[in-house]
């Protein structure tokens, strides 16, 4: 390989490897995470949109703890209607760091993982905002269908406050 090329791509990949690194900086997890209390099933109540989504409605997201440690992700959605063919993808999540801390690495394709923050998350574990580590990744999840007007338009702000434009959340139909 010429040696201005092999510069050229280890710069490129230094380059992106930083720029991944520092914007998933830019979200802080929850503190005193409890996986325990996380565990089960949420609805997405909104979403920004993303092209694995994309017509998916009355979708929702299990979680389960694996015997390795690790967790099981199932997520399920229908296609256009809540009539509609579900579609399911099936992953794996391990934390990223300390256990106690919402921030786990998950992957729907085998050896890739991509950061999901827990950027918000209810005492009670009934709501949570999750965040990518860039701004075209934020779900607001809830473990009911229908999410309080008040608490939704919180994590909107909250939303807001990380730089994320509120007003391209996808609200996801669910009843």
């Amino acid at each position: 390989m010429p040696k201005n090329l092999f510069f050229g791509l280890s710069a490129v990949l230094i380059l992106s490897f930083h720029s991944a690194a520092a914007s998933s900086m830019e979200f802080i997890p929850v503190g005193g995470f409890e996986l325990i209390k996380y565990l089960g099933t949420w609805y997405e109540i909104a979403r920004m949109p993303v092209s694995f989504e994309r017509d998916l409605v009355g979708v929702t997201a299990t979680y389960g703890l694996r015997k390795d440690g690790k967790v099981s992700v199932l997520n399920q959605g229908h296609k256009k209607t809540l009539q509609g063919t579900i579609k399911t993808a099936h992953g794996t999540a391990k934390f990223s760091g300390k256990t106690d801390v919402g921030h786990l690495k998950v992957s729907f394709f085998g050896p890739f993982y991509a950061d999901y923050i827990v950027a918000a998350l209810d005492t009670n574990y009934q709501y949570a905002m999750v965040v990518g580590d860039s701004y075209k990744y934020l779900w607001i999840l809830s473990r009911t269908p229908k999410l309080d007007a008040a608490i939704l338009n919180g994590l909107l702000e909250k939303a807001t406050e990380l730089g994320f434009d509120a007003q391209e959340l996808y609200m996801v139909p669910q009843e």
